[in-house]
């Protein structure tokens, strides 16, 4: 591992083959499977997460021009709730939880046990670095597993202070950070671990989850895909513009679950863009750059990605952009169809599309026409029956009804996606569940020894047949 000395230093394959077999070692002891041990490794993270909120929130800065208040909502608050939220109902999470006992195993009883998985390895992206690494990790601890982490290239100063967190709260046998790029990425992926959870886009995760394949060791992929937010045309349009602005263009709208496109209704779209416009130009200004409250793009790639997705005559605010700043300011396109290369893949930055629909059939067909499942549906209406229509019929990792991307801030309800937009689920008891081994165990009584299923059978089938119903 490295030290302060060579924290820019590259991890050799040696050093992680060493590294893989000591977290086996030591998972082996049984040292992180106690309650007590989990709820003590939980307090140190919580403590390492307070001591270094500030530097965090500088190196977010650094890295992504990402504002403090962001900062706060989406990266270390976020962690600081999912520790105290784990740490309260960890007990309650760990005891064996009862089932049904079928008629053919009475007289019993039957449970099911939760057993930490092993030695897990994370890793995490460049767009909200330090949640993306934590909250997987509160999971991981909570379930009583071994950790490596490794985070993404692109956001350096981040990397540094989350190495920091990790070698003075943990031993590295226990959780470890690996410094590196690519080959060192492609170094962990060829160990054995016993569970790998990625988050990233789809095509990165192809490229995961063949090579834990060769192990045949479980994923779980938390992917990208273009996330909708349908308009309906009895939405209320103040608040709907309002949630919309302000979840799209978080972290210049580099988030997996941001709205990666618009449909909204054509008898109200005119009246809707003409609020989405005003609404931006009041939250970011005339200039958006001089605005404290918009971050920037991670990298210059990125950049030159994002601005080659804009058509300036579809452009109704927005557009303007900054090579040496990684700015894009916030951007609408208007009368967007298929056929324009924003719909091609995830845009995953400032530029929001925006079609036109008339029937549900409109939305069905140009959902079914995208290269990938959506990470999340959004849907503005006041109609029961139609929010139960789309809910029904789009599929998507996850959903909200009037309002966008806060489910994934809800700890009490599954976060993942569904295809190509990921696989497994987290957050809360569902992230206890995702690093967990759910053992079913059943528990027969010794006081009736019960002899319908032994040999000689004769004519006993019949018997079974009632037991079996």
């Amino acid at each position: 591992m490295t030290t302060d000395n060579d924290n820019n230093r590259a991890t050799t394959e040696l050093e992680i083959i060493e590294l893989v077999a000591k977290q086996h070692d030591y998972f082996k002891t049984g040292a992180t499977k106690s309650y007590q041990s989990r709820i003590d490794n939980l307090h140190k993270l919580k403590a390492a997460l307070i001591k270094y909120e500030a530097d965090m929130h500088a190196a977010l800065k650094q890295d992504l021009g990402k504002p403090e208040f962001e900062s706060y909502l989406t990266e270390t608050g976020f962690c600081l709730h999912d520790l105290s939220t784990t740490l309260k109902k960890l007990k309650g999470w760990m005891k064996p939880k009862w089932r049904m006992t079928s008629l053919l195993t009475q007289p019993g009883s039957s449970r099911v046990y939760y057993s930490p998985l092993g030695v897990n390895l994370i890793i995490a992206p460049y767009n909200y670095p330090v949640m993306l690494t934590f909250a997987p990790l509160i999971a991981a601890i909570a379930a009583g597993n071994t950790v490596v982490i490794k985070t993404s290239e692109m956001t350096p100063t981040c990397s540094a202070v989350i190495r920091k967190i990790i070698s003075e709260a943990f031993d590295p046998e226990y959780i470890a950070y690996i410094e590196g790029e690519v080959n060192e990425t492609t170094l962990l992926l060829q160990q054995k671990f016993e569970h790998i959870f990625f988050t990233g886009s789809p095509r990165v995760g192809s490229i995961v989850m063949s090579a834990a394949a060769k192990n045949l060791t479980p994923v779980t992929l938390e992917l990208g895909g273009k996330s909708l937010c349908i308009v309906h045309s009895d939405a209320k349009l103040d608040i709907a513009v309002n949630r919309l602005v302000s979840s799209k263009f978080l972290n210049a709208a580099q988030t997996c679950v941001a709205p990666d496109y618009v449909l909204v209704h054509k008898s109200i779209k005119e009246a809707f863009l003409s609020k989405l416009k005003d609404r931006i130009i009041h939250v970011y200004g005339e200039d958006a750059s001089t605005s404290p409250d918009f971050a920037r793009i991670v990298s210059d790639n990125h950049f030159q990605r994002i601005c080659a997705l804009i058509d300036p005559q579809k452009v109704i605010v927005g557009g303007q952009s900054d090579a040496e700043t990684r700015y894009i300011a916030p951007t609408v396109m208007r009368d967007v169809t298929l056929a324009d290369n924003i719909m091609s893949d995830e845009v995953f930055g400032p530029v929001l599309p925006v079609l036109e629909y008339e029937t549900l059939d409109d939305i069905y067909k140009i959902v079914d026409q995208l290269p990938h499942h959506p990470l999340a549906c959004y849907l503005f209406s006041e109609s029961s029956a139609l929010q139960l229509e789309i809910m029904n019929n789009i599929q998507s990792g996850g959903a909200c009804i009037n309002n966008c991307i806060f489910h994934a801030a809800n700890h009490h309800i599954p976060f993942g996606g569904v295809g190509e937009s990921g696989m497994g689920a987290y957050h809360g008891f569902d992230g206890f569940e995702c690093f967990s081994h759910k053992k079913g165990v059943l528990k027969t009584a010794s006081w009736l020894d019960n002899p319908l299923t032994y040999a000689p059978y004769g004519n006993k089938i019949n018997l079974l047949r009632k037991f079996m119903k």
